[in-house]
C-alpha cells in the first residue's frame, strides 16, 4: 500500500527540520522514508482503533434498542389480554335488540 503524497510531504518536511550539519541528501531521504513509515503506521493504528470504538457504539446502541423492546413489551402484551368491555357490550346490544322486538311486535 503507497503513502499519500501528503504523508510523504510531512515525512520529507521533519526530516529537514531535524537534518544534521553534513548530513547526505541519501540519509536524509532514508530518514523521511523511516518517518513516512511511521506515519502511515500510526494512521492504520488510529483507523483501527476508529472502527473498534465504532462497533463498540453501535453494539451499544443494539443493546439499548433490545432493552427499549423489551421494555415495551410487556406493556403492549398487556393492552392485547382480552377485557371483558367487549363482551359486556355485545351482551347489552343482544339484549337491546331482544327488548327492542318484543316491545315492537306488542
Amino acid at each position: 500500500m503507497s503513502s499519500s503524497q501528503q504523508t510523504k510531504d510531512e515525512a520529507l518536511s521533519v526530516a529537514k527540520a531535524t537534518q544534521r550539519p553534513g548530513q547526505t541528501k541519501e540519509q536524509t531521504k532514508l530518514i523521511a522514508a523511516g518517518i513516512e513509515k511511521g506515519i502511515s503506521e500510526y494512521k492504520k493504528q488510529h483507523k483501527a482503533k476508529q472502527r473498534q470504538a465504532d462497533k463498540a457504539k453501535k453494539k451499544l446502541r443494539k443493546e439499548k434498542a433490545q432493552e427499549t423492546v423489551a421494555v415495551s413489551q410487556p406493556v403492549s402484551s398487556e393492552s392485547t389480554t382480552p377485557t371483558k368491555l367487549p363482551w359486556l357490550l355485545l351482551a347489552l346490544s343482544w339484549l337491546g335488540f331482544i327488548a327492542f322486538e318484543v316491545i315492537t311486535s306488542l
